[in-house]
């Protein structure tokens, strides 16, 4: 048994495809199936039923994917410390977002850390929440920015700032001339959200229940998009109006305007995460420093 033996397993039971896992682990799908069926001959079992389009992981399978991943992250843990009495900021470093952050931190984020740490070498991704937060655990990422509430025992959280939710809507709709929009109002109009999987659409329906009753009998519906900027376009094509996070509404489109939600206005806090046994404290105290100095419109620092 081998430390690659396990990153092609576990690579296979998160793209569910030998092909894409190959490429994710840098190495022909040959190589990689033949690496697998190895593992499997050696200890008797079966990891993956392999159908023609599609792969199913076995009960044994899932019970050793999940040692897997704890012994990869143990493993890179071990590299990390051996780099953290080096110059740690000098190695890579690999930082998540999630979507509804992403777009309108990262760059800030990516062009202050490349100015004050030159030599530290920098690998961003965006993802869900739960993908991220997967990756952070197994080792693949070294840290993540997402909004809280976020539990896991082995992860630490420090919050870096609030920001409220405002309402979009086109130029043209009757709404846009309140100064704000009412709960009323919401539940009188098509109101666009982002679909599952994004934590941002859970924030938003814990502060407003009723949207997500999509009732075809009342005056409201509720439909969804893929992305905020996907949702800002159907908006400004009059389909409806949509809730974003306050960073996200400064720079919208010609056809759009903001408005400010009535109180209670929802907020949500975003977060730095990483392992409590992160080793590299260089580079952690690096980047919550570049994080803390970054200001971002309309938002509040948190304490």
């Amino acid at each position: 048994m081998t430390l690659n033996e396990l990153r092609y397993i576990v690579a296979v039971a998160d793209h569910k495809h030998f092909r894409k896992a190959a490429q994710s682990c840098n190495i022909s799908q040959p190589t990689l199936s033949v690496a697998i069926r190895k593992f499997e001959e050696e200890h008797n079992i079966i990891l993956f039923e392999r159908r023609k389009n599609e792969i199913i992981i076995t009960p044994t399978g899932e019970r050793i994917i999940e040692v897997a991943r704890e012994i990869l992250a143990k493993a890179h843990e071990i590299e990390q410390i051996a780099k953290a009495d080096q110059d740690s900021l000098n190695s890579e470093l690999r930082v998540g977002a999630i979507y509804t952050i992403g777009p309108y931190l990262l760059p800030k984020f990516i062009h202050k850390l490349h100015k004050n740490y030159p030599s530290l070498p920098l690998l961003v991704e965006e993802n869900y929440t739960a993908e991220l937060a997967k990756k952070l655990n197994a080792g693949q990422l070294d840290m993540i920015i997402l909004a809280l509430p976020f539990n896991d025992p082995s992860i630490e959280t420090l919050p870096l700032y609030q920001e409220h939710f405002v309402a979009a809507l086109a130029k043209d709709h009757p709404l846009a001339q309140q100064e704000k929009i009412r709960i009323e109002d919401l539940q009188r109009e098509t109101v666009l959200i982002l679909g599952s999987g994004h934590c941002f659409r859970d924030q938003v329906l814990e502060a407003y229940p009723f949207l997500a009753e999509n009732s075809h009998h009342s005056m409201q519906r509720t439909l969804e998009g893929s992305s905020l900027e996907t949702m800002l376009y159907m908006v400004a094509s009059g389909v409806g109006m949509t809730i974003l996070p306050c960073t996200a509404a400064q720079q919208t489109m010609e056809d759009i305007v903001i408005r400010p939600l009535e109180s209670p206005v929802p907020a949500r806090t975003v977060a730095l995460a990483y392992r409590r046994s992160f080793p590299r404290q260089k580079v952690l105290k690096a980047v919550v420093n570049t994080l803390k100095g970054i200001e971002l419109p309309c938002t509040e620092a948190s304490r």
